[in-house]
């Protein structure tokens, strides 16, 4: 994980977007993930990425109060 008051404006919102997608896709694989085991990875990876997401807009947000 990066700081995210070092990235850019421009790396932010590129990192949102990457996010978002990799959200996307984990639910994706989520939906068709048969087992216990896949389930949880998934899940535990699901959770990684959208608290990163979550970060990364509350810095977006900040930065656009300023």
């Amino acid at each position: 994980m990066s700081n995210e008051s070092s990235l850019s404006s421009a790396e932010l919102n590129n990192r949102i977007r990457i996010l978002e997608d990799n959200i996307r896709q984990l639910i994706e694989q989520a939906a068709a993930a048969s087992g216990e085991r896949n389930e949880a990875r998934i899940a535990d990876r699901l959770s990684q990425q959208n608290e990163e997401l979550e970060r990364l807009t509350r810095e977006r947000d900040a930065r656009s109060k300023k």
